[in-house]
């Protein structure tokens, strides 16, 4: 094997996934119903998708729009009594299909959950129906060799996070300031600060 080669086999398809991703007028709706969002904003995912939920849960706090990552294990053993009325949730599951996001879901909307975002490939997925709005992640081709490991996959899903932070940021107006004020510490809190 080429190691340098396959490195960069691999680098190229994760980044042609994520430049395949259908952009459509549900980013501007997806941003917007969080931005309105009455309720918390809460993301929910399992297993790798469920570390790109976590993840963007943080970025969001970060940047202006406060989230919990709720786990969908756990909610059924009673963490799913966090979810309230006029909650936004971000479901996020490749396949559309893991059992244990969709009994979240369900059960939530018994709670009373306003709305749900679905990030999710699959076009025969149960999560399209549970879901407001989806934002769809396209074909997705994974750079693993067996077609199994969710590389390019996870790739896409963050992508598609950074995305709607990013958005939700800018329309908020969140400033440099406000960027300082939640990160007191570290290079990033300092550099927010120092800037003229």
């Amino acid at each position: 094997m080429d190691v340098k080669q396959r490195v960069q086999e691999i680098f190229l398809q994760e980044a042609r996934a994520i430049s395949s991703i259908p952009i459509s007028d549900n980013f501007e709706k997806a941003a917007s119903l969080l931005k309105n969002c009455t309720g918390k904003v809460l993301t929910t995912g399992m297993g790798k998708a469920g570390h790109i939920a976590n993840k963007f849960s943080a970025t969001l706090s970060s940047t202006g729009t406060p989230a919990s990552f709720l786990h969908p294990g756990e909610a059924a053993h009673g963490d799913l009594g966090l979810i309230e009325e006029n909650d936004a949730m971000v479901a996020f599951s490749t396949s559309g299909k893991t059992r244990e996001v969709l009994e979240v879901l369900v059960a939530g909307r018994e709670l009373g959950l306003h709305s749900v975002i679905g990030i999710t490939s699959h076009p025969d997925s149960r999560l399209r129906e549970l879901s407001d709005i989806i934002l769809d992640m396209g074909t997705i081709e994974e750079a693993c060799p067996l077609d199994l490991t969710p590389t390019s996959s996870m790739a896409v899903m963050l992508a598609i996070s950074d995305a709607l932070a990013l958005l939700l940021m800018e329309l908020k107006n969140f400033s440099r300031e406000d960027y300082g004020k939640r990160h007191h510490g570290g290079y990033l809190g300092k550099k927010a600060r120092d800037a003229p």
